[in-house]
């Protein structure tokens, strides 16, 4: 399975924030209206993320729920009927949720910036440092620290859980 070192915090000025992550940042950003149906898994989680008409991408994912860096480990798949696999993933395993989100993706480094307006929820930053094999997780922690310092972001703004999650809070 690939690795990275993530960290999603909230953020109240995300203009603000785009202007300092687009300073660091080699391109400009790629935008994505992405909707995540999350299926019922017995661990970790498991969605069938919608980025276009017809197409999608399958990401299982394991991460602790802890607020600062912490590593997660994922693996992919394309799929070019997302809204049959999604159908017949449903009637499986039964959709634990749906996350809607307007997505850009900045990259810096080897690192990918999402700055993420949840339908529900509000505004985001998250940071994921892709590890190499082999790499020791504190690298990338190291990494991650460093992008919340030069974007302003303090440890109290920091989430712990998914998007899901969130939104299943009472």
């Amino acid at each position: 399975m690939a690795r990275n070192i993530e960290i999603k915090a909230r953020v109240s000025d995300l203009p603000l924030v785009r202007v300092k992550v687009g300073s660091l940042a080699s391109t400009p950003p790629e935008v994505f209206l992405q909707t995540d149906t999350f299926f019922v898994v017995p661990r970790g989680r498991f969605k069938l993320r919608q980025v276009s008409e017809g197409a999608g991408e399958l990401i299982f994912y394991q991460r602790s729920d802890r607020a600062g860096p912490k590593e997660s480990s994922y693996v992919r798949s394309a799929c070019t009927d997302a809204k049959t696999v999604s159908a017949v993933l449903a009637r499986a395993l039964g959709v634990r949720g749906v996350v809607e989100k307007r997505r850009e993706v900045f990259m810096i480094g080897r690192s990918r910036i999402h700055l993420d307006e949840v339908h529900g929820l509000g505004t985001f930053l998250e940071i994921e440092v892709v590890l190499a094999d082999g790499e020791a997780a504190v690298e990338g922690e190291r990494v991650a620290r460093e992008l919340m310092a030069a974007f302003g972001i303090p440890e109290s703004a920091l989430v712990a859980c998914a998007y899901i999650d969130l939104l299943e809070e009472p």
